[in-house]
């Protein structure tokens, strides 16, 4: 079992949130079990950025990018040299901390 920090982000979780699933488990799978409703635009099949993340901690972690992700990243907003998208960013044993970027690349916000 892992222990997720989400630093506040003013939409998705004003508070901030710590969260705990297992390994294995992907990040956006994790905040979206717990209500923390992050952008997801192609459904978790690493075809999109909407669901970046920044990972400040516990980076190092998390399973290798691979070479689809590392590709999709170039376009998501905010790059950072720390960032996965939260679909394909899968946990360890090791607790992470996490920023949701304040701007996506998707123009119109899909309710799911």
């Amino acid at each position: 079992m892992a222990t997720i920090k989400i630093l506040p982000h003013p939409e998705y979780c004003p508070e901030g949130a710590e969260i705990n699933a297992p390994a294995g488990t992907s990040i956006c799978e994790a905040l979206l079990d717990h209500k923390i409703n992050i952008e997801h635009a192609c459904e978790l099949s690493c075809a999109c950025t909407t669901c970046h993340v920044i990972v400040r901690e516990g980076f190092r972690s998390l399973n290798p990018l691979d070479e689809c992700e590392e590709d999709l990243l170039d376009r998501a907003w905010g790059l950072e040299p720390n960032s996965r998208l939260s679909c394909q960013a899968f946990l360890a044993h090791t607790d992470v901390t996490v920023e949701i970027p304040k701007y996506s690349i998707n123009h119109a916000k899909e309710i799911h």
